[in-house]
Formats: structure tokens, sequence, C-alpha cells
């Protein structure tokens, strides 16, 4: 049987049902609670981050790393949330919980996936600010986006050398997800969302990155997290990647090809896989 001779799933809820979603730490749950609590303040967030000290240990080597671009050692919490704001490490803690709770299946390239992953959440935050959508937000989305593949893969085992081929674009595994399992990664990752109790706005930019304007609603979310998942397939932002990107997405977020390489961040720091090692 070939993988085209297998039905999609008939709708979300089958497909769901079928894979086991990894459980969220209880820091990680806590650190979501606070997501729309404006009284959470650097106190509370290093108080609930302080709980696990595995996760603060590898958070203040994350500070640390290319990926903070920090200039100096960080050795507090506390000290990290003063240089970076307190929005981009409780991002960065609550990404550190999903990648240690999200299961990998044999023959997938864990190192890669977490590359293109930060990548990709690098390009997203870059984007956001370049068009005034929440930065740490689409860090954050941006990270979490290819958890919805990791299910996929789960769901349908025999796909993962079919969808995990080295090379393939972000937009043909997204055609090809829809083809071969009925839904793409992202609408996948916006029921992970969901079960994990992050934000709507965040669920619904998920939902929607890889079609974005074929949404309801447009959000700008999902159009940042659709440009930045495309530009995440290559190691830099070239002259022939900006030029592949959707044009009317581009105009719809103010966006240009000549702003975004005159201003690309550097890709090397934004996907410093270290923490994951």
């Amino acid at each position: 049987m070939s993988l085209s001779d297998r039905a999609p799933f008939a709708d979300l809820t089958s497909l769901t049902q079928s894979v086991v979603w990894p459980v969220m730490p209880e820091v990680g749950q806590a650190l979501i609670q606070t997501l729309n609590n404006d009284q959470a303040d650097t106190f509370v967030i290093c108080r609930i981050i302080k709980k696990d000290p595995t996760l603060t240990a590898n958070l203040l080597r994350m500070a640390n790393s290319a990926l903070f671009g920090l200039s100096g050692q960080v050795d507090t919490l506390e000290r990290a949330v003063k240089v970076v704001g307190l929005a981009k490490v409780r991002a960065r803690a609550l990404s550190l919980c999903m990648a240690q709770t999200s299961p990998f299946p044999i023959g997938m390239d864990r190192m890669a996936f977490w590359r293109y992953s930060l990548r990709c959440a690098g390009y997203a935050q870059w984007l956001a600010e370049l068009c005034e959508v929440d930065d740490q937000e689409a860090w954050l989305c941006g990270m979490l986006l290819r958890l919805g593949d990791l299910s996929v893969v789960q769901a349908r085992p025999d796909l993962l050398q079919g969808l995990d081929t080295p090379g393939m674009t972000s937009a043909e595994r997204w055609q090809l997800q829809r083809r071969l399992v009925g839904f793409d990664e992202g609408e996948v990752t916006a029921e992970l969302a969901q079960h994990w109790d992050l934000p709507q706005a965040l669920v619904r930019g998920l939902r929607h990155c890889a079609q974005p304007l074929a949404a309801p609603e447009l959000s700008r979310l999902a159009a940042v997290l659709h440009l930045a998942a495309r530009l995440a397939d290559n190691n830099a932002v070239t002259c022939q990647s900006a030029a592949e990107l959707p044009n009317l997405l581009l105009q719809t977020l103010a966006l240009d090809s000549i702003t975004l390489l005159a201003t690309q961040p550097d890709a090397s720091a934004v996907a410093d896989v270290s923490m994951f090692l």
C-alpha cells in the first residue's frame, strides 16, 4: 500500500483521538496561566520557573547562548529578565517546557527539527517587530509550529519518511500533509495549543498559518508565521527566498523584500540549538 492509498482523517477529532498529547509540566502550565495576567511580574514568573531547577539551569544556559545575544554573563533569572525583558524569558521558558515533553519518533532528526523551529521562531519575532504583531507570541508560536508534525507522525507512522524528507519546503510539507492526512501541522498544533490552554489568539494564528488568506478573518500572527516558516526553510534570507514569498501576504503586512533583505537577523544566532543538546 502506498502512502496515498490510505484515506485522510475525516476530521481533526479523529486525528487527535489517535495520538497521545504531550503532558505540559506543572511549571509550564503555571506559566501559561500568566500569559493573560497583567499582574504577573518578574517576581511571579521567576518564582514559577525556579520550581524546576533543571528548567532554570537550561534557561540560564539559553540566556548565555547566541540566542539571547547578550554581552556578558547572566547568572540569575532576575538578571535575564532585567536585560532582555519578562516576555522573552517567559516565552523561552515555555519553549523549553514544550521541548522537554515532546516525544520524537525513531528516525526523525531531532536537532534538525529544533534548528528549523528556532529559525522559524527567530524569523517570526523579527517579522512581528516589523509589522506591529506581538513579537514574543510570534516567537513562541514559531517554536510550536512543527509540533503538529510530531502528532501527525504519531498518528501515521508510515508517513515519517515522506514528511521528513531533507530539502522539502514548508509549503510542500503542508500540501502533502493535507493530501495524506487531511490537515496541516499548523491545524494540528492549534489543537495541541488549545489542549494546553494557550490564549485563543495564538491558537488562531497557528490554525491558519499554512493558509492565512483562506481564513474567515485574517490573523496577522498567522501571516507572520506563514512567512517565517517559509523563510526558515533556508539558513538565511536570500534574494530568491524573499522573492518567493506571497506578494499579497507581504502587502497585507506592509512588508517588502527589500526591507526583509536589509533587516534580516543573524540566522546562525537565532538557530543556536545548544540548549537542546
